[in-house]
């Protein structure tokens, strides 16, 4: 208890020494052309669709009547006419020309769109951003919400309180206080550690089997912490074979890309590490309700039994998750002439093995550190004790 007081002191304290100005970061203009970030977006729905020769004058342009023919006709490409929704030009009518090609957006009448508008001259120009999500994504959340609060109850709403509040952390300080130039390990150690003590007491209550878990949590996070710096300092990955570590790179140079990578290393450990420390303090507990007799080694000993099987299968699970976000580019590799060990090695693909190696051994060291923690802390309490906190817990 006296380590969680400790933590949630130091917590606070770096939350306040790194706190965020929320001051604009000074950019190169260009960013806002390359990046797409900082591209001033309009709302627009697809009117109507039409195969025609490519190459219009007024393509991109807000059409005063029907749209010009070109000139010199080209190969035929879509042709969609978008009414504006928002900005200087709402309700007024632009032509976009969108030529076929790989990854090339399919637009149909109806469709609802973002628009990105660039200043030309005492004109905008407009093109095509992105498809409009808000009202599916919205549906489908709500359709998530609705099945986790049906299915885990209070729990299931505790749960979507936690997701909120990580996120919250993670946008209101994390992103800030890096982006004004504060080591990026540091403020992850903080966010993570803020949401924490934050998330697991919302989600799972304030009791001993939650103070066991979060011991185990923070200890095996530090752990996490420290092996990324080594792994990357060894290893030489500097993340630079990403296009968005890149552009930060070139365009937010006061931000150093090697922090930001061990801050994505210690955030992204975060979630599995939780996860086993939350059910292996559990098990400790069902097993010294189960027999509050049972010494502390015996309980060690068979809570062992169980963290390890969970470990194997987390393990496996976070190798198999970062590989399928990976598929794209490992399809990309197999085309080239490059051998297996070659792509291995890359920057990027090193990037992702590290990424989970350091989650793997993260998890396999929380284990341990949480089946301690919840053996030392159930050591003293009595039967009675012990049947109301495991009821407690479960609802």
């Amino acid at each position: 208890m006296v380590g969680l007081i400790l933590g949630a002191v130091a917590t606070m304290i770096g939350v306040a020494l790194l706190w965020p100005t929320f001051q604009d970061p000074e950019l190169d203009p260009y960013f806002a052309q390359s990046s797409g970030s900082s591209v001033v977006t309009e709302r627009g729905e697809v009117v109507s669709t039409e195969v025609a020769p490519c190459g219009s004058p007024d393509n991109g342009r807000v059409l005063p009547g029907p749209p010009l023919e070109p000139r010199f006709p080209g190969p035929e490409c879509p042709r969609s006419i978008v009414r504006l929704d928002t900005g200087p030009d709402a309700g007024r009518q632009v032509l976009l020309e969108i030529p076929p090609g790989p990854g090339s957006p399919d637009l149909g009448e109806g469709d609802q769109i973002q628009l990105g508008r660039s200043p030309q001259g005492a004109t905008d120009t407009y093109a095509f951003e992105d498809f409009t999500r808000t009202v599916p994504m919205a549906l489908w959340l709500l359709v998530g919400a609705v099945v986790m609060v049906a299915v885990g109850r209070w729990k299931g709403l505790r749960a979507l309180i936690g997701i909120a509040v990580a996120l919250v952390v993670v946008v209101g300080f994390v992103l800030p206080s890096i982006l004004d130039g504060n080591p990026a390990i540091l403020v992850a150690v903080v966010g993570g550690s803020a949401v924490l003590y934050l998330v697991i007491y919302v989600v799972h209550g304030i009791n001993l089997k939650t103070h066991a878990a979060l011991l185990g949590t923070l200890s095996a996070m530090l752990a996490a912490a420290l092996l990324s710096w080594v792994v990357i300092e060894t290893t030489r990955i500097t993340g630079l074979s990403g296009d968005s570590t890149t552009q930060v790179q070139v365009f937010v140079q006061h931000v150093s890309l090697t922090g930001l990578l061990l801050a994505g290393f210690i955030i992204g450990a975060l979630g599995v590490l939780n996860d086993v420390t939350v059910s292996q303090s559990a098990t400790v507990f069902e097993m010294r309700h189960l027999d509050p007799h049972a010494g502390p080694v015996q309980v060690f000993r068979s809570a062992m039994g169980v963290g390890r099987d969970h470990v194997a299968s987390m393990v496996y699970t976070l190798v198999l998750a970062y590989t399928g976000s990976a598929l794209p580019l490992l399809l990309l590799f197999s085309l080239g002439t490059r051998s297996p060990l070659s792509i291995l090695t890359s920057d990027v693909v090193a990037v992702e093995l590290m990424r989970s190696l350091v989650g793997a051994i993260a998890l396999a060291l929380c284990v341990p550190l949480t089946t301690a923690a919840a053996v030392w802390l159930s050591r003293d309490v009595t039967p009675e004790e012990l049947d109301r906190a495991t009821v407690g817990a479960r609802h």
